[in-house]
């Protein structure tokens, strides 16, 4: 039986979501709030606190892990700022609010940043 999937696929084949996904993640990470689409906001939220979890930790298979997933100077940040910053938290370092609609196509927009 054919289950309907939750991954949201933005109209992006697999290595362009990855590419999104990545590309969000390292600017959420540089300036610590993004403005965003709601449907975007809700897939990046998983995905950034998973690779601030494993920043918590600061081992070699972590750090390799963080490489493969952002970029260099998100990894350096995540690992010295973040990960420590929130590794008392049993998850949930990231918050999404909600705004207006975007006027020129209607997309419900919301900024994503973390808590603390």
């Amino acid at each position: 039986m054919n289950k309907k999937s939750k991954l949201r696929k933005f109209g992006r084949v697999k290595k362009q979501r990855g590419a999104l996904l990545k590309e969000l993640a390292n600017s959420l990470v540089k300036h610590g709030r993004i403005k965003t689409t709601s449907a975007k906001a809700k897939s990046l939220k998983p995905f950034v606190e998973r690779l601030i979890t494993r920043g918590s930790s600061n081992t070699p298979p972590a750090v390799r892990y963080l490489r493969n997933h952002v970029g260099e100077e998100a990894v350096k940040k995540i690992v010295s700022d973040l990960g420590p910053k929130h590794a008392p938290r049993k998850g949930g370092c990231l918050r999404i609010t909600p705004l207006a609609q975007r006027v020129s196509d209607g997309a419900a927009m919301s900024i994503i940043e973390f808590v603390k």
